[in-house]
């Protein structure tokens, strides 16, 4: 992709309030539990774990925060292809030439019932993998190995006019 012109770019994250909301809540609350049986004595719940347990179940949930700052899903269209990247899943992009694609559109969906929710997703009964962070849209390709994979998009107008203009859009 280094010397090939990129005709769409989009980056994601997950910006969803309320993902937000409850991730802090919850690490939040580890927090006030470590810092109140660690450091102040006093055993956080009826049955408390162990000061190593609490403290490691903190950490967990830290890490758990820290993934989501960092989680991007990057999607590039290039004349040649389509790369995409669900960093930190995928440190390369994965590459798609439009050699290998019998289809490529763009189309509306639904992430809980086709795919079970949002992220590094497989579908059911055929519907192939899904890449995806918010949303219900996303660009549909259909290798012509059989493979099928969905990425979100929170700009299929753009997708699908660079799909047009390459020839590539719907078929």
């Amino acid at each position: 992709m280094d010397n090939k012109k990129i005709l769409f770019s989009e980056t994601q994250k997950f910006n969803q309030w309320w993902i937000w909301v409850f991730l802090f809540c919850f690490f939040a609350y580890f927090i006030w539990g470590a810092y109140q049986q660690i450091f102040l004595g006093i055993p956080f719940g009826d049955n408390p774990m162990s000061n190593l347990g609490l403290g490691l179940t903190t950490l967990l949930f830290a890490s758990i925060v820290i993934l989501f700052l960092i989680l991007k899903l990057e999607t590039h269209i290039t004349t040649e292809g389509i790369y995409v990247r669900f960093f930190p899943f995928h440190l390369k992009f994965n590459y798609y030439s439009f050699d290998q694609i019998d289809k490529s559109y763009v189309r509306s969906y639904s992430p809980l019932w086709e795919y079970g929710g949002w992220g590094l997703r497989y579908g059911l009964f055929g519907k192939g993998k899904a890449y995806n962070v918010s949303g219900n849209k996303g660009l549909q390709l259909e290798c012509k190995d059989g493979a099928k994979l969905l990425i979100g998009t929170q700009q299929p107008i753009e997708i699908a006019q660079v799909l047009s203009s390459l020839g590539k859009n719907g078929t």
